[in-house]
């Protein structure tokens, strides 16, 4: 095998999906058709629950360093400010959430972040390399590039966008429809005459046949994303003078204003799903999986949790001898969340819903996996249970994020005594002991790696059988 496992696709997904293997010990490649990063800003919001997952990948402080809160809509007409647009519902944060409202980093910022962790830990991307056509038997995959060379496999992870070339070499189909069939500019520009403490909104003069705009200053730049929707059937012009035109003609600001084109596409904003998430050693995740309209700032947040849900179980089965069987809980539990997400989205999308709690992703979970056990004898209806995300706090004065950190399980003794070793003696399974949480309440709470809990029991009756069933014995 050339390795383990070959990831396709380097945007937010592929490299996260990277970072979380290569911490691992799993030997990952990761290629990319283009020859560089992508170069927009298209998913720019990251949501608190991937806040916490880019905490526990290492990156966390790159991404505060490199972006902002989302400023406030300023609605303009006429040349003149009509008032404010509130674009998020308020939210606090609180000990067990610490993050408590979307983050905006430019989607090429955050892959230029993930990359260098990528990187520190050893991991590479080799770019131009395009797969073409797969095929795979009982003992691994080989994808075949466009260069004419093959790379061999243990399992191939289709990370390569909306128009998968993976996924339709492996015969997967995708089922969706269009949540909008308005073509839509989305540009990163240099501007004047705009300030940068407020997200400038520009609605349509129907009257006059003019469309929407919308101009949001990219935090951690000097750039503006603008965003404009046309009528069905446009043929939208994406040179910098068209872009222009499109600024001159929905705002008060003249042609020139727009002193640079940086990156510009259009997109018709669509709601998908593949059919299926993996097929025998192929797995897909991110757009390769799901396409959402970008409303509700949904996309790459479920793309990346994708990798973190993918990234632990590769690892156990091909470094901790946890049987294959374990991969089939991939598709299981997260097309269910992604099929959620893309219904959310597109109801942000249509103004039906709020972007509020929901969207920010903390309240996932999943109670109905497989691999989740709720041992305890008797849990209040509003309590934590397993298959829940595990939430920070203190314990004993140790921060419970902090003791997440990292490619292990961590055991929670709140109240209740606990085993030695869980797991064996190899540092694999973390104990933490203290008094009852105000989160957690009594009991033993056993955290997986992508800080959901997966078992919890008022006593350690059948908590070594269940990490056994990982690889953890």
């Amino acid at each position: 095998m050339d390795t383990d496992v070959l990831v396709a696709g380097a945007g937010p997904t592929g490299l996260a999906l990277g970072i979380d293997l290569a911490r691992r010990g799993v030997d990952a490649l990761v290629v990319e058709r283009a020859g560089a990063l992508f170069p927009g800003s298209r998913g720019k919001g990251i949501q608190p629950r991937t806040m916490e997952v880019f905490d526990d990948l290492g990156v966390l402080d790159a991404i505060h360093a490199a972006g902002g809160t989302y400023p406030v809509g300023m609605v303009w007409r006429d040349g003149e400010r009509v008032g404010e647009h509130r674009m998020f519902d308020p939210a606090e944060a609180s000990e067990d959430a610490p993050y408590d409202t979307p983050w905006m980093v430019p989607q090429w910022r955050t892959q230029e972040i993930l990359a260098r962790r990528l990187a520190d830990l050893g991991g590479e991307v080799a770019f131009g390399r395009e797969v073409t056509g797969v095929a795979q038997d009982a003992d691994g995959v080989t994808a075949h590039l466009a260069s004419g060379r093959a790379v061999k496999a243990r399992y191939l992870v289709a990370a390569d966008g909306g128009r998968s070339a993976v996924r339709r070499a492996v015969g997967i189909g995708m089922t969706g429809e269009a949540v909008d069939p308005h073509p839509t500019l989305v540009a990163d520009v240099r501007i004047t005459g705009l300030d940068r403490d407020n997200w400038h909104i520009f609605p349509p003069r129907d009257d006059e046949g003019v469309g929407f705009l919308a101009v949001c200053p990219l935090a951690g730049t000097e750039d503006f994303q603008v965003v404009a929707r046309f009528p069905e059937g446009t043929a939208v012009d994406l040179t910098p003078d068209g872009v222009r035109a499109v600024v001159a003609a929905r705002s008060h600001l003249a042609p020139e204003a727009v002193t640079e084109v940086r990156w510009a596409s259009d997109f018709r904003p669509r709601a998908a799903l593949a059919d299926r998430f993996r097929t025998g050693r192929v797995f897909l995740a991110g757009d390769a999986a799901h396409v959402h309209s970008p409303a509700g700032g949904q996309g790459l947040n479920t793309s990346v949790q994708d990798a973190y849900n993918l990234g632990w179980k590769l690892g156990a089965v091909l470094r901790d001898g946890a049987p294959e069987t374990l991969l089939d809980s991939y598709e299981a539990e997260r097309r269910p969340v992604a099929d959620r997400m893309l219904g959310l989205s597109t109801g942000v999308h249509r103004g039906e819903v709020r972007r509020g709690h929901a969207t920010r992703q903390l309240g996932l979970g999943y109670r109905d996996s497989a691999l989740t056990v709720e041992a305890r004898a008797a849990v209040p209806e509003d309590a934590l249970r397993a298959g829940d995300r595990a939430p920070d706090g203190k314990v004993d004065g140790v921060r419970l994020f902090d003791a997440f950190r990292g490619p292990h399980w961590t055991l929670l003794a709140l109240g209740t005594e606990a085993p030695a070793a869980p797991g064996g003696v190899d540092g694999a399974v973390r104990v933490v002991r203290g008094e009852p949480h105000p989160a957690y309440g009594t009991g033993l709470f056993l955290v997986r790696p992508d800080g959901y809990v997966g078992w919890a029991g008022d006593s350690p009756a059948g908590l070594d059988a269940h990490l056994a069933r990982f690889g953890r014995s």
